[in-house]
């Protein structure tokens, strides 16, 4: 069981690349990100719902009430997530914030698999462990740094956001965590899965409302939808397969290397999004030194696994 978990959570990162390039043309088609995340958020959990009932796990649903209540709450990091990119991609530059949120899905990690928090199995931090979650950082660094431009986006004077963008990719880990225990408490992935993006959705509706009264943003609009790509609604699904994989692989593999796994994953793909500019995204030069970041990642990510 272990071992089918690597792959599927390599898989389920470099979903997230094709998330990425799916979002964008949802984005450009309804002219709101916060409208493209909250449909895709809507679709993701009506997959999950139909998945629950194909393979016959629906009546799960019945045992909710029963559940903690804050077992049920994880979706609400895909609204903290999202709107922490809306508001860092145009303060900190889109690879500059990604870097950071990598260190933060680490630190986190590492953290619920050494206290053994929320349901997390606790895991001695062997040394090998620790060199692999620096090697990780290290190369998430290099990445940012090898991407032209971004390291002139960093400043004292951004501090803040920073940490925001570190806060943010942390609760990724953790809403996985949290789902862990929901799926503990009933057992189906797949209404664990349509529970966590029932509350991702609510979630999101507050963040598009909050948007639309407090800020001169303009309004979605929703004829642009028959012009866009097939592809552009295949982030429903990476989302769903994303979300369930996580949960389903921590309690397996440990969060830290569940978590290292999926980055590594989004990486790799990203390299190929960024240099042929798939989901007709603009091409970008990749330095060795990106290279060379996604090789250390790599590395790390593999230290963590093996030992």
């Amino acid at each position: 069981m272990e071992a089918l978990f690597v792959p599927l959570s390599l898989l389920a990162g470099a979903l997230l690349a094709v998330q990425a390039g799916a979002n964008t043309q949802l984005s450009k088609a309804t002219g709101s990100a916060i409208a493209a995340t909250t449909i895709q958020v809507v679709i993701a959990g009506t997959l999950l719902v139909i998945a629950a009932a194909v393979t016959g796990t629906v009546f799960a649903f019945g045992s909710l009430p029963a559940v903690p209540w804050w077992h049920a709450i994880g979706g609400i990091a895909t609204a903290i997530y999202v709107a922490s990119t809306i508001l860092l991609f145009r303060r900190l530059g889109a690879v500059v914030t990604v870097g950071l949120f990598i260190a933060g899905q680490m630190l986190a990690s590492l953290g619920l698999d050494a206290f053994g928090v929320l349901g997390v199995p606790r895991q001695a931090l062997e040394r090998a462990t620790m060199i692999g979650t620096l090697a990780v950082l290290v190369g998430a660094a290099a990445i940012v740094f090898g991407q032209k431009g971004s390291a002139s986006e960093l400043s004292a004077s951004k501090v803040g956001w920073i940490l925001l963008a570190i806060l943010a990719g942390a609760v990724l880990p953790i809403q996985g965590a949290i789902n862990g225990l929901l799926r503990s408490d009933i057992g189906a992935p797949f209404v664990v899965g349509t529970v966590s993006f029932a509350v991702a959705t609510l979630s999101m509706v507050v963040v598009l409302l909050v948007t639309l009264i407090l800020t001169d943003a303009p309004k979605p609009q929703l004829g642009g939808l028959t012009k866009m790509p097939w592809w552009g609604w295949l982030g429903a699904f990476c989302g769903a397969t994303y979300v369930t994989t996580v949960f389903t692989a921590i309690p397996v593999i440990g969060t830290a290397a569940a978590v290292g796994l999926t980055v590594a994953g989004q990486q790799i793909a990203s390299l190929f999004v960024d240099r042929y500019g798939w989901f007709r995204l603009p091409k970008r030069e990749i330095s060795r030194l990106r290279y060379g970041g996604v090789a250390l990642l790599l590395m790390g990510v593999a230290l963590i696994q093996l030992f």
